[in-house]
């Protein structure tokens, strides 16, 4: 049966509501490993369980098989792991023993998710009355994961890693990017086929994106390679299970490892790369990497890894490799520590393609104004680049976070690609296409502003002398009432004993 999208936004929160009451005193951090770690332990036991029934209706014995299940990339779970010992002993005190029991047997059968699940729900101050109220809640959840129904708990896992970002605030940049700006930066780059890389992965929602575009456009995922890595050892292992309950095979190395020092894939030329750094991260190492083969444009700063992280991409890109990434305003203009010269050096290698000058408040974890930065080794449009001032764009969905919708990615992707078939128009105070000459006379600054120019304001049809004759006569009768409200507030002020 088909589920709407209301249903399913249903779903995940009643999901993350139910769930809450497993939190107790723990802070965000902490709990959203309990909470995504049995989201993720009820996907693997539902794709086993549909396996198993299929293997036990042909009759042929295999339903023990672990290579039935290896062969259909299907995790196998042993007896002792399957959800319903878990559900039969949800109120009894042992069950948090139980889930740590089936987590390191999953492990043991599963060289992949070697170290990845987390294993502390046995520990005393996790309340097990509260602990056997969210597995029932689970328990009660069957879903067929397969390609004709909707992924719910992997909708369920993305929505709740969103949720736990909002709740742990500045933290939550290292494992989360809002799933707007992610769209955003997928459906410019059009990542169908080829390697798709990610420098900074955190919790790998640039690759959980890409492959639903693929999966949008009926393309193939298989035709997808992934590769990335993450410094952050909770990250690396939040992402592995990620991709696990998406059915994405990914390469993110063995373990955890910072990609400045430790570059884990240093051969690996990527078709698509899609990240977003840690903004102006500084003490980076850049004294310790001075003559590293990277900067081929310029050794960057020491104090802002902006264009470390851009040279890194760089320098993994394929000959028709694209990049899209989100960095801090200040790339855009700054000249301090040589970062002016290695951006005016990359404009001149004619790679940058488009620039998007994003709205505020976006992200949870910080208020920095952002832009999207896309470069291309095979542009169309040679000698050209296109700016977007997109500030005004999306939705404010409380009072400090903004999102962009689908109609606002979907007007950006079609611009982009008018600029690629040539056919794009200018729109004052929103899009522009100039050329490297032109970006030069502006001393290399890539501020769309500079480039898009104002809008141009509608004719209200009032001449100039009317409107000044009426908003001076308004201004005075305003001036008129505030000196007949100050006069009162004195008064009242004097009756309770009080002069000003």
């Amino acid at each position: 049966m088909a589920i709407n999208n209301n249903a399913e936004l249903g779903f995940e929160q009643k999901i993350w509501d139910a769930a809450c009451i497993l939190r107790g005193n723990m802070d965000a951090a902490e709990y959203k490993h309990v909470i995504l770690g049995l989201i993720f332990l009820k996907y693997i036991s539902d794709r086993f369980e549909m396996k198993y029934n299929e293997l036990l209706s042909e009759g042929e014995g295999f339903e023990e098989d672990r290579d039935a299940y290896l062969a259909e990339n299907i995790f196998f779970v042993p007896a002792p792991a399957r959800w319903s010992v878990i559900a039969g002993n949800a109120h009894t005190p042992e069950i948090g023993k139980v889930i740590d029991a089936a987590m390191d047997a999953i492990e043991q059968e599963n060289k992949t998710l070697k170290g990845i699940l987390p294993k502390t729900y046995a520990r005393p101050e996790m309340d097990k009355r509260r602990l056997g109220d969210v597995v029932d809640l689970f328990t009660n959840i069957a879903i067929a994961a397969n390609g004709s129904k909707m992924d719910l708990l992997g909708r369920a896992y993305e929505y709740c890693l969103g949720r736990f970002a909002e709740q742990e605030g500045k933290l939550a940049g290292e494992f989360y990017t809002p799933a707007c700006v992610v769209h955003t930066l997928v459906e410019i780059i059009k990542p169908f086929n080829g390697r798709v890389y990610d420098p900074c992965c955190g919790s790998g929602g640039m690759f959980v994106q890409s492959a639903k575009f693929v999966q949008a456009h009926a393309g193939n995922i298989n035709n997808l390679s992934v590769y990335g890595q993450d410094a952050n050892p909770t990250t690396w292992k939040l992402c592995r299970m990620n991709l696990a309950i998406r059915g994405i095979e990914a390469d993110l190395g063995k373990s955890a490892a910072d990609t400045f020092f430790n570059d884990l894939h240093p051969t690996m030329k990527a078709d698509y790369i899609l990240a977003n750094p840690p903004f102006n991260l500084s003490d980076w190492g850049a004294d310790k990497l001075a003559e590293d083969v990277r900067w081929k444009y310029g050794l960057p700063p020491a104090g802002n890894a902006n264009f470390a992280w851009m040279q890194h991409m760089i320098h993994h890109m394929s000959a028709k490799g694209r990049i899209g990434m989100v960095l801090a305003n200040g790339s855009l203009s700054s000249q301090s520590g040589g970062e002016g010269d290695i951006r005016k050096a990359i404009i001149e290698d004619d790679l940058v393609e488009c620039i998007v000058a994003m709205p505020p408040q976006l992200f949870y974890t910080t208020q920095i104004p952002v832009s999207l930065w896309f470069l291309n080794r095979a542009k169309k449009q040679k000698g050209k680049t296109l700016f977007i001032d997109a500030r005004n764009m999306g939705t404010m969905v409380s009072r400090r976070l903004r999102e962009l919708t689908d109609e606002d990615t979907g007007k950006l992707a079609d611009i982009f690609t008018s600029f690629e078939n040539g056919t794009l128009e200018d729109e004052a105070g929103f899009c522009a296409v100039a050329t490297t000459e032109e970006i030069a006379k502006q001393n290399y600054i890539l501020t769309p502003g500079r480039y898009v120019g104002i809008a141009e304001q509608e004719d209200d049809g009032e001449a100039f002398e009317e409107k000044m004759a009426r908003l001076t006569s308004e201004l005075s009768e305003l001036f008129l009432q505030s000196a007949d409200l100050e006069e009162e507030i004195r008064k009242q002020l004097g009756g309770i004993g009080f002069e000003v």
